[in-house]
């Protein structure tokens, strides 16, 4: 009876909508709804990839945001990141990552950020909102896979505000999140080539010359070149998209004057 009464009284506090974000786990039942053993659970905990749970006494009690957690750990070993590549991939959502670790330097004079991307923070619901009908598990699985979205505590974490922002502009222009998910994933081996074309141009002609602590004059040639090599990107990619748009602009406009016209299309 005093158990019953202790159950219900857990009930009571932790009730309230919506009911999902309210329920609450054992250690065991924890388990079993993500689909691993209680001992995989444990372990996930010392390695820190599980924050950790709340107390009551010597009861653990865990929410829906670890359950979250060890779908994401577990969306990620599937597609063959090890463990300590999940433990990498998590924390870099959280504390982000810098030239330095990208490069393989030392020195806190070359370890500053290139990208500026702002992380965004959202609720399940306000990522629903978004993407209205399009928060599939297979798009979330893929969102993971590509690195866009991790698991803080309660919320959803997404690497950049100008990559939200621009797929929930081409999903409002009717693409589907899925189409553009498979363009990030192109764009992403396209943009990680170029990546390599300068971090070896970076090597070979500017980190190979440097003096032993040269780590000022480093710092400061990286910043000219991420300047540079933004630049050179933006506009080749400029270029390109408007010499596409062109043609087909062009095919279109042509097609449509064979099909209203009788000989030639019209100019434009």
């Amino acid at each position: 009876m005093g158990d019953e009464r202790g159950r219900r009284g857990h009930e009571t506090r932790t009730a309230g909508p919506p009911e999902a974000a309210a329920r609450q786990y054992r250690t065991a039942e924890l388990a079993e709804e993500a689909g691993i053993t209680v001992r995989t659970l444990r372990f996930y905990r010392e390695r820190k990839l599980l924050p950790p749970p709340r107390r009551e006494g010597r009861i653990a009690w865990y929410g829906h945001h670890h359950l979250a957690r060890l779908r994401t750990i577990g969306a990620l070993l599937e597609r063959g990141h090890t463990l300590g590549g999940v433990a990498e991939l998590l924390s870099a959502f959280e504390c982000g990552r810098d030239v330095g670790e990208l490069l393989g330097l030392a020195g806190a004079a070359v370890t500053v950020p290139w990208a500026e991307e702002a992380a965004v923070r959202l609720t399940p619901e306000e990522l629903a909102d978004r993407f209205a009908g399009e928060v599939t598990p297979e798009n979330l699985t893929a969102s993971l896979d590509l690195g866009y979205l991790g698991v803080d505590g309660e919320e959803i974490v997404h690497v950049s505000r100008r990559l939200l922002d621009a797929s929930t502009d081409l999903v409002r222009h009717g693409i589907p999140l899925a189409a553009v998910l498979a363009a990030g994933r192109e764009v992403r081996a396209h943009a990680d080539a170029l990546a390599e074309t300068f971090t070896g141009l970076l090597r070979d002609h500017v980190l190979a010359g440097l003096p032993p602590g040269g780590d000022g004059a480093a710092a400061e040639t990286l910043d000219r070149l991420r300047a540079l090599a933004t630049t050179v990107v933006d506009a080749e990619f400029a270029m390109a998209v408007d010499r596409r748009v062109r043609t087909e602009l062009e095919n279109r406009l042509g097609a449509h004057g064979a099909a209203g016209e009788p000989g030639p299309a019209r100019p434009g």
